[in-house]
């Protein structure tokens, strides 16, 4: 197990290494200068240059490299161009909407998929499974942001049991705050729990096929016991791996739900910094997208070896 867990460390940071070079030289060759772009068309150039040296993008790119990195081991991500407050600060406010957004998303899509991939297993080639596969067919052609309109116009619009965008504040409560994130995190949860429940169902016929399930069968245990004692808990490992997957994919998702629903998270954080080239802002949230998406990665590993005992003994 003590092996497992350094080459996935050692893989973590290895990764985040390459992840920080990438982003920094990404950003550093696209055109157009910062300070050229917040003081406008008429700046002087005498006015611009103050604010490069103010900004530091006079320096060598490797010195504002290592810079960056070191201010982010101890968290400082630096002074937001645009908003001029420290970005750390930014991202920790609007962390406070996409998080639980993302996790309220998770959480609902593997609510939703778990029970309906299984039951499209136990009901193999009869209605059942007919109709969670078109259902799921459906969810994974139509776009999140789709899903996002109709539920508005539903549930905000017509039946006004929820508002229709915004976000109301955790200082309003926490049901006033779960209730301006709900729409979202529906809009963002279907189309993944189409993914979900369709990986569920083929993991899981896979697994009934095998001699094990045979034998507790043999033995007189019922199906559905077997099912969910000996069938799921094997079949769980691919669905793991797309769980962490899809975490990602809600977290990106955010971009363009975020900017549907008016919710002043991330997603909307980083197209207005991409919009007013605020690069100190998308470096950071880059980075903190990836490294989110590297620990959630790391967190499926360790799930691994919990449901699979035969990766802790050989540290694959």
């Amino acid at each position: 197990m003590l092996v497992f867990l350094i080459r996935r460390l050692g893989g973590l940071v290895a990764t985040l290494l390459v992840a920080t070079v990438v982003v920094f030289a990404v950003l550093e060759i696209l055109p157009g200068d910062p300070a050229s772009l917040m003081l406008g068309v008429n700046a002087q150039p005498d006015t611009i240059a103050a604010l490069r040296t103010e900004l530091g993008l006079d320096r060598p790119a490797l010195a504002r490299y290592l810079g960056w990195i070191g201010g982010m081991l101890v968290g400082d991500f630096g002074i937001s161009y645009t908003y001029r407050v420290p970005v750390a600060g930014l991202i920790a406010d609007r962390a406070l909407v996409s998080l639980p957004l993302a996790l309220m998303a998770l959480l609902l899509s593997t609510a939703i998929a778990i029970p309906l991939g299984t039951l499209a297993a136990t009901a193999h080639n009869r209605w059942p499974d007919a109709t969670v596969m078109g259902f799921a067919q459906v969810g994974v052609a139509v776009p999140n942001f789709w899903f996002g309109i109709l539920l508005v116009y539903l549930f905000a619009v017509t039946l006004r049991w929820v508002p229709a965008g915004g976000f109301a504040g955790w200082d309003a409560g926490p049901a006033a705050a779960l209730a301006s994130l709900i729409l979202p995190a529906i809009a963002l949860a279907l189309p993944q729990a189409a993914i979900l429940a369709r990986v569920m169902r083929s993991a899981l016929l896979d697994v009934l096929h095998e001699d094990y399930i045979r034998t507790a069968r043999a033995k007189g245990l019922p199906f559905l016991a077997t099912v969910w004692r000996h069938a799921v808990r094997n079949a769980l490992i691919p669905v793991l791996t797309i769980l962490g997957l899809q975490f990602a994919f809600l977290i990106a998702g955010t971009i363009i739900i975020e900017n549907v629903f008016y919710l002043p998270g991330l997603g909307r954080l980083i197209f207005q910094a991409v919009a007013q080239r605020d690069l100190i802002v998308v470096q950071s949230l880059t980075v903190l997208l990836v490294a989110t998406v590297v620990i959630v990665n790391f967190l499926v590993d360790l799930a691994y070896a919990a449901v699979d005992p035969r990766l802790r003994d050989t540290g694959r």
